[in-house]
C-alpha cells in the first residue's frame, strides 16, 4: 500500500512507523488513522517484525492532535461514531497488538497524539516534548481512550487535573508521573528507542505476546488479570520458544528463539 501521510520501514526485525504531516504538525485526520491501522496490521502480521516504534516527522511534534477541521460540524451521532471507529481502528488496536509498540515522542503529543502514545506499550520522550489533553478547551473531551488510559498511567487525581485544566506537562514531569519511561535529548531519541527495542528482540516474541495479553487483561473490566496470567503461563509451555529457552539455560548458552 502506498501511504500519503506516513512512512513505514522495516530493518532487522524493527518496524518504524513515522507520521509524516509536518505542515500539520502530524495531526491525525481520517486518512492518517486508516494508514496507521494498515501499517500496524502489516507489521503485526510480519513474522520478521519483533518490535514497532511509532514517531513523528521532524523535531516539533509527535502528533499535535486531531485534525479539528474534519469534525467541527459533526452531530452527536457523528461524534460518537468518530470516537468508536477511531478507538477500534487504531487506539485499542495498537494497545492489543501482540508485537511490542514503543512510542518515541519527539515534541508535542497533544489530544489524539497523546492518546496514540498512551496506546503504545510504553513511551520514551525527547527533552523538548510537551504532553497534554486540551480537549475541554474546545468544548469536548478526549475520545480516543484518553479518559481511561491517562488515569491508569498516572493516577486519577493527576489525570483529572491535566484533563480539566487542558494544560501541558513537560518531559521531566511526564517522567516523574510515570507517563514516560525515559527522557533523552532530541538527537538521542531514536537511537535510545532502538537500543530498548534490541533488548526486547533478544527475548521470546511468543512469551512477550503472552505477557502483553496478561498485563492488558488486568486493566479490562470483567477480566481477572491473575486468571489470564495463569492461562498465558500455561500456553507458553506448549511453545517451541519455551523448549529452546529452557534448553539454552540448562546448556548455558544463549537462546535462539524461533518465535513459535
Amino acid at each position: 500500500m502506498n501511504f500519503n501521510n506516513i512512512i513505514s520501514e522495516t530493518t532487522k526485525g524493527l518496524t518504524t512507523i513515522i507520521i509524516n504531516r509536518p505542515s500539520k504538525l502530524n495531526a491525525l485526520n481520517e486518512e492518517t488513522i486508516n494508514e496507521l491501522h494498515h501499517a500496524f496490521k502489516t507489521a503485526e502480521q510480519d513474522r520478521n517484525t519483533k518490535v514497532i516504534i511509532i514517531t513523528g516527522t521532524g523535531e516539533k511534534a509527535f502528533v499535535a492532535g486531531a485534525d479539528i477541521s474534519e469534525f467541527a460540524d459533526f452531530s452527536v451521532a457523528e461524534g460518537e461514531n468518530l470516537a468508536s471507529k477511531g478507538q477500534a481502528l487504531l487506539f485499542d488496536f495498537v494497545a492489543n497488538l501482540s508485537t511490542p509498540v514503543i512510542a518515541a515522542i519527539n515534541g508535542f503529543a497533544l489530544g489524539g497524539g497523546l492518546e496514540l502514545a498512551m496506546a503504545a506499550h510504553f513511551r520514551i520522550a525527547s527533552d523538548n516534548a510537551k504532553m497534554g489533553l486540551p480537549e475541554v478547551s474546545l468544548g469536548v473531551i478526549p475520545g480516543y481512550g484518553g479518559t481511561q488510559r491517562l488515569p491508569q498511567l498516572i493516577g486519577k487525581g493527576r489525570a483529572m487535573e491535566m484533563i480539566m485544566t487542558a494544560g501541558m506537562i513537560d518531559a521531566d514531569t511526564a517522567h516523574k508521573f510515570g507517563l514516560v519511561n525515559h527522557v533523552t535529548t532530541q538527537e538521542e531519541l531514536m537511537e535510545f528507542s532502538q537500543k530498548i527495542a534490541s533488548k526486547i528482540m533478544r527475548n521470546s516474541s511468543v512469551a512477550i505476546a503472552s505477557a502483553i495479553a496478561a498485563i492488558n487483561a488486568g486493566f479490562e473490566e470483567g477480566e481477572n488479570g491473575f486468571d489470564a496470567e495463569v492461562i498465558q503461563f500455561g500456553i507458553c509451555f506448549g511453545t517451541v520458544d519455551f523448549k529452546e529457552g529452557t534448553s539454552a539455560f540448562l546448556e548455558k548458552r544463549r537462546a535462539d528463539f524461533p518465535g513459535e
